[in-house]
């Protein structure tokens, strides 16, 4: 059974940094994407960042360019998060996401939710003013 399991997040002020963790178990990282996605209220689910475990590309969003870092750990079962410069805007619950294995790499849509197979069980992450 596959299982995604985060950890970190919280409260800090804006201009501070947050890390988050996704560990993963039942699962091999391998030729896959990992992602992180948020989701404010009233608002819907959107990518934050992503890698491709095969070989290590990362991607994100505009407005985390610069600030934030998607990384894989030695063992390959984890990613995290380095959020840095956060701002009030960045406030959402955060999600780490896995696809499935892919076949056909150039097709995926990296940044859409609903091609991601499994997924954490979220973490708050708060930026005051």
């Amino acid at each position: 059974q596959v299982q995604l399991v985060q950890s970190g997040g919280g409260s800090v002020q804006a201009g501070g940094s947050l890390r988050l963790s996704c560990l993963a178990s039942g699962y091999i990282m391998s030729r896959n994407f990992l992602g992180w996605f948020r989701q404010a209220d009233g608002k819907e689910r959107e990518v934050v960042a992503a890698i491709y475990t095969g070989g290590g590309g990362t991607y994100y969003a505009d407005s985390v360019k610069g600030r934030f870092v998607i990384s894989q750990g030695n063992a390959k079962n984890t990613v995290s998060l380095q959020m840095n410069s956060l701002e009030p805007e960045d406030t959402a619950m955060y999600y780490c996401a896995a696809s499935h294995i892919l076949r056909d790499l150039s097709s995926f849509r990296w940044y859409d939710p609903t091609l991601y197979n499994y997924w954490g069980q979220g973490t708050q992450v708060t930026v005051s003013s």
